[in-house]
């Protein structure tokens, strides 16, 4: 389940990545996360994206906030309280500190990343608990080699709204380095085209890009796995749909407030 959830988050060249022009502190997204139960689409999430300003005593950070809550009537099925936060400098989007905090069905785990640039290093914390874990939790503390420019999961899905996707052609592609429970996982986009859909936000056009997370099976199928942002300025992630191996699912847009353009 918390692959599904990473990729749910996730689901949201001949390109090229410039300054942030694409969203601002105080935007607020929120989504409708839906899987396929016994041949039946079902709603069971609300998923939730927000931007606020964070002061330190050096600087004035971005965090960027995701969150993923069942609806009350399924927790007692499956219930999750997860949150995926980065602290990022707000105009070049690059990460200081990222936590990972899920509780999904009774497993609990929390991951903290310290990214150090000049370096390359990210220092690692990881605390897990599970319900049948008796001995209660277990910490462990290890500084992971990276390559320039990986990011965390959280600062990718910003930092991909942020292409300049109007200079690329259909068939183009980029790839991103991500750093998901200690290893660097390579995950890639194509532009399929260019497509108007229906959304509870009105109707939108919208880049069309095919997902993939190379070496890895976590996704399923050709060009299964599509992410609708939208074609302006904003490039909001209106609508995504996926398939893993025990199923499929959509993530749909709710509302857009506080957006920059």
């Amino acid at each position: 389940m918390k692959r599904i959830i990473a990729v749910l988050l996730l689901s949201i060249s001949a390109v090229s990545f410039a300054q942030n022009n694409a969203f601002q502190a105080g935007e607020k997204l929120s989504f409708t996360a839906s899987y396929n139960m016994s041949g039946l689409l079902t709603d069971l999430a609300e998923v939730r994206m927000e931007t606020s300003e964070v002061k330190t005593s050096s600087a004035t950070l971005l965090r960027l906030k995701c969150t993923a809550t069942t609806y009350s009537k399924w927790d007692n099925f499956f219930k999750i309280r997860d949150i995926y936060e980065s602290y990022v400098n707000p105009k070049t989007l690059t990460p200081y500190l990222y936590q990972r905090d899920i509780d999904e069905g009774g497993h609990y785990k929390f991951v903290k990343y310290t990214f150090n640039h000049k370096t390359n290093t990210v220092k690692s914390l990881r605390r897990q608990k599970s319900k049948n874990f008796e001995s209660g939790f277990w910490d462990r503390n290890e500084v992971v080699k990276i390559k320039p420019g990986t990011k965390d999961l959280v600062t990718t899905i910003y930092h991909i709204r942020n292409l300049d996707i109007h200079k690329a052609t259909v068939g183009a592609s980029d790839s991103f380095k991500v750093l998901f429970d200690n290893e660097e996982t390579k995950i890639s986009f194509t532009l399929l085209g260019k497509e108007t859909i229906n959304t509870n936000i009105g109707k939108k056009e919208c880049y069309k890009l095919a997902i993939r997370i190379d070496g890895s099976d976590v996704l399923k199928g050709n060009n299964a796995n599509i992410l609708w942002l939208t074609a302006d300025e904003n490039k909001i992630p209106v609508y995504a749909k996926f398939r893993v191996a025990v199923g499929s699912g959509e993530l749909k847009i709710k509302s857009a407030t506080g957006l920059k353009n």
